[in-house]
């Protein structure tokens, strides 16, 4: 009888590199990674299975759920804000239709097991869309049914669509047929803030000016900050982030009282963490070169969100705060990453 095992999309990327080392550590099923790139070598060991495909692919996808047990889906793969802007058709294509074939997929699976698939679901602070600036800074912390009428970036829109759709899958999916409802499905999205790696590299996300600076300064690059410096928006880093996932997944149904749940840990201006990394790397070159668009996007998002849902109904809670984040986990990682002959 073969092993349980969870299926992670867009393995290659930020939250899956993290995802992956967390699982293949603490789990004790098999992972099947996926990514439309070839795997990541320092990944390929720690998964049992790596397939090389697109989940618009409907065949392939069809193909894994006869193939493997699958008892949770991290779906990680996404077309990000910026890219999604200049190419609104194909991150329409990956990030909704994508998404929905791995549902029905999920639902594939729950059928044949008796068991609801998770379907774990990273969404994003872009899902929401506050009216301007005075707003935005008068909002305070902000809870996951506020300011989402409003959203302008297809990237938000994709979220908050497919977010939706989860519900959809999991509460209503056949309910119009006579035995009602599937129900093979159990979908939980985590809304997250924008996040901060010292292991792989940004990936064109609008909030990645945080990381791209200190990835910068730590090889002696020039960066030019690309929104203004009191620009204020929710951070939180990569093992946070993951530990929300697992959280999330691990967390007992009837816990839940919702199906989307905001994380978060500190929230910085730019001129804040451009401080931090001139501190630490004090022959930082880092100037301002506001691009309007992506300004735009992030003056309507919101300052802080509002997570205490997650802390009540599973437990969740940041480990690194600000000061730890930068201090103890981002700025020894990234200076080890280029090595001691560059940085300070």
């Amino acid at each position: 009888m073969k092993r349980e095992a969870v299926l992670i999309t867009g393995a290659n990327g930020e939250i899956g590199h993290g995802l992956i080392d967390y699982l293949q550590q603490k789990c004790d099923f098999d992972i099947i990674a996926m990514d439309i790139q070839p795997l990541d070598e320092s990944l390929s060991a720690y998964c049992h299975q790596f397939i090389q495909g697109n989940i618009l692919d409907v065949k392939l996808l069809n193909e894994i759920a006869n193939q493997y047990p699958i008892r949770t889906v991290y779906h990680l793969a996404s077309l990000l804000s910026t890219g999604a802007e200049k190419n609104p058709e194909l991150a329409h294509n990956v990030n909704v239709n994508g998404t929905f074939n791995l549902l029905k997929m999920a639902d594939i699976l729950g059928e044949k097991s008796g068991v609801a698939t998770k379907f774990i679901y990273p969404s994003s602070i872009a899902a929401y869309g506050l009216p301007g600036i005075k707003e935005k800074m008068s909002a305070g912390k902000v809870t996951e049914d506020q300011y989402i009428s409003s959203t302008i970036t297809l990237y938000g829109i994709n979220k908050l669509y497919c977010e939706n759709l989860g519900r959809y899958f999991m509460d209503y999916y056949g309910q119009i047929q006579p035995e009602g409802a599937r129900k093979n499905v159990d979908f939980r999205a985590v809304r997250f803030p924008g996040l901060i790696s010292a292991i792989t590299l940004p990936t064109g996300g609008t909030t990645d000016y945080g990381p791209e600076m200190i990835h910068a300064a730590a090889q002696n690059k020039p960066y030019a900050c690309f929104v203004r410096p009191d620009t204020r928006l929710p951070f939180m880093v990569m093992p946070d982030a993951i530990k929300s996932l697992i959280l999330l997944e691990a967390a007992p149904k009837a816990s839940l009282t919702q199906t989307v749940y905001n994380v978060t840990s500190f929230s910085p201006t730019a001129q804040e963490l451009v401080d931090i990394v001139k501190g630490a790397f004090p022959d930082a070159q880092i100037a301002y070169k506001v691009d309007e668009s992506r300004q735009r996007f992030v003056d309507t998002w919101p300052v802080d969100i509002d997570d205490s849902a997650a802390r009540r109904d599973w437990g969740w809670a940041p480990e690194y705060d600000q000061d730890r984040a930068f201090y103890e986990l981002l700025i020894p990682a990234v200076k080890q990453r280029y090595g001691t002959k560059i940085g300070h």
